[in-house]
């Protein structure tokens, strides 16, 4: 088992930047490919960057390339979301999660196995 806590999120006005954290707690970090989607009312959640277990390869949806950069810390059990230039439509709850799949990118959510409560981003215009 692995629990995920989410924390970083806020209200930003556009252009501005915010940083989420995801804190892991229980098996070695390092034993999980990570991840972080994000879900707008009325939405699918959807996938937003991804990173495995070293950090050696990441992932991003277009629609937050060159704004958005995931990394991780292994000996502090963390993953960070960086997220510049921030646009209304970012607006949404944040969910980082957690997949068994170490050793590449996961961009499907439903080859995550554990998952964080989320943390709120507003961005407004």
């Amino acid at each position: 088992q692995v629990q995920l806590v989410e924390s970083g999120g806020g209200l930003v006005q556009a252009g501005g930047s915010l940083r989420l954290s995801c804190a892991a707690s229980g098996r070695t970090f390092s034993s999980y490919a990570m991840g972080w989607f994000r879900q707008a009312p009325g939405k699918a959640r959807e996938f937003v960057a991804a990173i495995n277990w070293s950090g050696g390869i990441t992932r991003y949806a277009d629609s937050v390339k060159g704004r958005f950069t995931i990394s991780r810390d292994n000996a502090k059990n963390t993953v960070y979301l960086q997220m510049d230039s921030l646009k209304p439509e970012d607006t949404a709850v944040y969910y980082c999660a957690a997949s068994f799949q170490k050793y590449v990118v996961v961009l499907e959510n439903s080859r995550y196995d554990y998952w964080g409560q989320g943390t709120q981003v507003t961005v407004s215009s």
